[in-house]
């Protein structure tokens, strides 16, 4: 026989079967909780009653974790970036869901949270991608949180790892000289030599079009960058950031290169007949279809190694070309806005390192501007 209590206060009871019932009405539907023993239900009866008091809803009450974020993804997928996505959607599948999944969003802890972040630590998986889960995760209950499914994110609570910055890898001058010497009469050339004095990233390069680029002005706008999406195979997507989308100045000596590999791929056009797909792209296949990064990667890292060069990834072109522009005087904001980075301050904090010597550069040049020169002389 049910034991009623007051007004908000639920009902437990003892079902035939020797356990125990507890029932809590919720926005008029009733919520119903099991347990072995009485005080197990009185616990159950008492978190469920505190968050009904703290706004909970019954579909909060109901849904499992793993279930809400499936239905987030659905939500979210309009409204960011289809590498994003894939990105979020990699993250709940492979490291949230298998961990946390089954437990009811109005359960989740954060010492569940904190739990799932220790757990992918010790299994090693990187501070990077911990963090990573974390930003998904926390993104995806303050939605939860918002439209009042729970009455708090769980995920504020917890400690996330430390970002742990690698030691930034760049060619000097001398060794970009020779990775393009060794480059040199290859169908890649003008990419490298791109890649170097832009900082344009990989998928950026890919996705270059000769309509992009103003022979007479120099200038190369870009529009779009070339990316591999699960499912979909090689498509094209929006800039990084709305910072991402510019208009670059290239120098006499890009451009010429450039004329010479336009030249170039005319004869691979013919070469190819009808093979040939037109897609307008600075850097196809040798049959006008998108070239995938992974070829590009493959031919770069032979490229290193067989010109006794340091091992570095091809994204750490671009990190090349800001230290040697930064390093020849050009003003950060410049740099800026070659890179695409919507804010000065992460130019400068993501190229600190070549910060010191400008330091002391700037310290010599003032000297020599302000002191008197009999004051030099003694």
């Amino acid at each position: 026989m049910a034991k009623k209590r007051g007004q908000n206060e639920g009902t437990i009871y003892k079902r035939k079967d020797g356990t125990w019932a507890a029932q809590v009405s919720i926005q008029g539907r009733r919520l119903t909780g099991y347990a072995k023993t009485q005080s197990e239900a009185r616990a159950w009866l008492r978190k469920t009653l505190n968050q009904v008091d703290s706004g909970i809803t019954f579909l909060g009450a109901q849904m499992e974790l793993g279930k809400y974020l499936e239905q987030w993804l659905i939500t979210v997928k309009t409204s960011v970036r289809p590498k994003t996505y894939d990105q979020y959607k990699q993250i709940v599948t492979n490291h949230i869901v298998p961990i946390l999944g089954r437990i009811k969003l109005k359960d989740v802890r954060p010492d569940h949270v904190q739990s799932l972040y220790n757990t992918k630590l010790k299994s090693g998986t990187s501070n990077r991608t911990v963090r990573m889960i974390h930003a998904v995760l926390h993104v995806a209950l303050n939605q939860a949180l918002q439209m009042g499914i729970i009455s708090r994110n769980p995920s504020d609570a917890v400690i996330k790892p430390k970002l742990i910055k690698k030691e930034m890898k760049t060619l000097t001058d001398t060794q970009v000289q020779t990775l393009l010497l060794a480059v040199r009469g290859t169908r890649y050339e003008a990419l490298y030599l791109l890649a170097v004095t832009t900082g344009l990233r990989e998928g950026e390069l890919l996705g270059l079009k000769w309509s992009d680029l103003d022979w007479i002005t120099r200038n190369l706008s870009i529009q779009r960058q070339l990316q591999r999406l699960s499912g979909q195979g090689m498509v094209f997507s929006e800039p990084k950031s709305a910072s991402g989308r510019r208009v670059i100045a290239l120098g006499s000596a890009t451009i010429e290169k450039l004329r010479e590999h336009y030249k170039h791929q005319q004869l691979e056009r013919l070469a190819a007949g009808e093979r040939w797909i037109e897609n307008d792209l600075i850097f196809p296949t040798i049959i006008g279809t998108p070239n995938e990064g992974s070829n590009l990667i493959r031919n770069f890292k032979s490229l290193l190694r067989a010109s006794n060069l340091p091992i570095i990834r091809f994204h750490d072109l671009r990190h090349t070309a800001a230290t040697l522009m930064l390093q020849q005087g050009i003003h950060p904001k410049v740099v800026q806005e070659r890179l695409g980075h919507s804010q000065i301050s992460l130019t400068l904090d993501t190229y600190s390192h070549v910060l010191p010597n400008m330091q002391e550069e700037a310290a010599e040049k003032i000297d020599e501007l302000i002191i008197p020169v009999a004051l030099r002389l003694r």
